[in-house]
């Protein structure tokens, strides 16, 4: 079937990136109202400035959005209707308005960049993958690769990897205390880091990451500890039971190893036990190594431990 847009060329430039940022958009409310969000694609921009950059003036937020003052004010009313935002008047200028998140607004924003801003980035990257090209080729490319499979369908399948924040340490108790009591008891040592993982994790050098599956959300976790002299360890690491069969552990211990070979370790090792016999297949899958001078050295830090892998130095520091 001609496409009339596209045989025009440049003469149809205007028209047709309009086109296709009015089909994005139109899936991009799919997936919004797939994960029960209300807003419109109009109102993510000046959600997502005022995140960033804080509260803004309506004429802060004409510049950084880089649309009209009617534009913001449209979109400004909605958001307000929703009590997503609230305005409050300069003490200084009467005449100024200040545009600023509600705690509800806040807490929506939270979610979207945990569940969805993730996923519909992924997968508008995915689409537009490929060599360079002439402006009016990657369109095509990218015209190309919604036709054969929709933003919503590649924005609600697959994984992301979202970093930590404190107010992802509730996932991280929850997801971890699932598997562990599922299989053994909750220790001190669990206990202790589950309570505190910025404490004991994050402000002496280590990391934790997560992974957000499509469509579910955040499913998994995994931190990577500083222990002592340079050596981390691998640990809480786990995937919701809901949300097993899906790779998503797979992908985040992928992405953890990638993580710490830009870090500054001298080794990185695990602790486990035989019964996670699944987790021990896919350690061994992506490189890690039985080693008994580990077990011997950290293995006593649980109880449940009886079985200690290394990853190899060379491929760490590769």
């Amino acid at each position: 079937m001609p496409d009339i847009l596209q045989d025009l060329g440049y003469l149809a430039l205007g028209s047709r990136l309009k086109r296709l940022a009015e089909r994005m958009q139109a899936e991009a409310t799919q997936i919004f109202e797939q994960n029960s969000f209300l807003t419109q694609p109009s109102h993510f921009p000046l959600l997502a400035a005022l995140d960033r950059y804080g509260p803004l003036t309506v004429s802060e937020a004409v510049n950084a959005l880089g649309v009209s003052q009617p534009a913001v004010t449209r979109t400004l009313v909605g958001l307000i209707d929703m009590g997503l935002v609230d305005t409050t008047v300069s003490d200084t200028d009467r005449r100024q308005k200040t545009i600023s998140l509600t705690e509800a607004g806040t807490a929506a924003v939270a979610r979207m960049k945990r569940d969805v801003w993730p996923h519909v980035a992924r997968a508008a990257a995915e689409m537009a993958a490929g060599p360079d090209a002439s402006l009016l080729d990657q369109i095509t490319r990218i015209e190309a690769a919604l036709d054969e499979r929709s933003l919503v369908a590649r924005a609600m399948n697959g994984h992301a990897l979202i970093e930590y924040s404190d107010d992802l340490a509730g996932a991280f108790h929850d997801i971890n205390a699932e598997w562990i009591s599922e299989m053994f008891t909750l220790e001190p040592n669990d206990i202790a880091i589950l309570s505190n993982p910025r404490e004991l994790i994050i402000e002496k050098g280590g990391t934790i990451l997560f992974v957000s599956t499509g469509g579910l959300g955040i499913v998994g976790t995994c931190a990577l500890m500083p222990v002592k002299d340079g050596h981390f360890e691998l640990t809480k690491m786990g995937v919701l039971k809901s949300a097993r069969g899906r790779k998503s552990g797979e992908f985040l211990l992928a992405k953890a190893l990638e993580r710490a070979r830009t870090m500054e370790m001298n080794s990185l090792y695990l602790l486990t036990n035989r019964k996670c016999a699944a987790a021990i297949h896919l350690y061994e899958k992506l490189g890690f190594e039985h080693d008994a001078g580990m077990l011997a050295t950290y293995g006593q830090r649980y109880d449940r431990c009886d079985v200690a892998m290394s990853y190899p130095f060379d491929a760490l520091t590769a």
